[in-house]
């Protein structure tokens, strides 16, 4: 229902979400593997390099509070 390039950069997190997260490695059970989400996107809106930023994490993108 949105434009074309929203849904792609839905997409592309999505494919990232699955192949850094969700399976990437094994997980016992279902509470395991929510437990894994919190931390992971931390990571990814913290310390992971973006391309679409210069190499840099999207959290360089927000204004410090002052």
């Amino acid at each position: 229902p949105h434009c074309p390039w929203q849904n792609g950069k839905v997409e592309r997190f999505n494919r990232t979400l699955q192949t850094e997260w969700a399976y990437r490695q094994v997980f016992p059970d279902n509470p395991a593997r929510t437990a894994a989400l919190a931390t992971w996107l931390d990571h990814y809106n913290t310390e992971r390099a973006h391309t679409a930023l210069d190499g840099h994490p999207p959290i360089s993108r927000t204004q410090s509070p002052t």
